[in-house]
């Protein structure tokens, strides 16, 4: 792919579509982040608890399986499997049936994705073999796009840091002051106004660029 899709529309359609091909409550996907699995997307009853869930490799199920890089089914009473873990977002000891599959690219743990039933469910060969498929396709489009949204961030940083040193240089220059105070100055407004840093300083440039004509 020349550019990935942005990373909560891949995960999106990877929900969708597993839940088009099988019965199931609910749908969860866990994207590696550093040490850490984040949920980032989520079938109902619980996205509330999308983008702030997170749990260490090991931890959970869910934490299990990107460990050992191998899918757990549970057809029943899911809730009393030793590796199970509870979390007060996830109300999960309601259901009765899990299914939990690594997501992989090139050999390499990437997510994890979970179906949940509610009542048990005796998850056949066929697919369990689909949801691994799943696993394994779509685990580098999602590696792909977590990636593109790294460096989308990092050059939103980049830009961000740039425009605070220019709007910086302007406040020394007009202010004659130090460029500690021309900082603690952007800091003071950015408070006070409620405004984020990066809009004080862009409204800066613009004044100083308006005057410059």
């Amino acid at each position: 792919m020349a550019k990935a899709a942005p990373l909560p529309e891949v995960l999106s359609h990877v929900v969708e579509f597993a839940t088009s091909i099988m019965l199931c409550d609910a749908c969860l996907i866990y994207v590696l982040e550093g040490d850490e699995l984040v949920l980032r997307a989520s079938k109902e009853p619980n996205p509330e608890a999308v983008d702030r869930l997170r749990l260490k490799q090991g931890q959970g199920i869910t934490g299990w399986v990107a460990e050992h890089k191998e899918p757990v089914v549970l057809s029943r009473c899911a809730y009393q499997d030793w590796r199970f873990r509870f979390f007060n977002e996830l109300p999960e000891d309601r259901f009765e049936a899990f299914l939990s599959v690594p997501l992989l690219s090139r050999g390499r743990v990437v997510g994890v994705i979970n179906l949940q039933n509610r009542t048990a469910h005796d998850y056949s060969d066929r697919e369990v073999m689909m949801i691994s498929a799943i696993g394994l396709l779509m685990g580098a489009e999602i590696e792909v796009a977590r990636l593109e949204n790294e460096n989308a961030e990092l050059s939103n940083r980049l830009e961000v840091r740039k425009l605070l040193e220019r709007a910086k240089g302007i406040l020394q220059q007009e202010l004659k002051i130090t460029e500690e105070a021309a900082y603690l100055m952007l800091q003071r407004q950015s408070q006070q106004r409620r405004r984020p840093m990066r809009e004080i300083a862009d409204a800066i440039v613009l004044s100083h660029s308006v005057k410059q004509g």
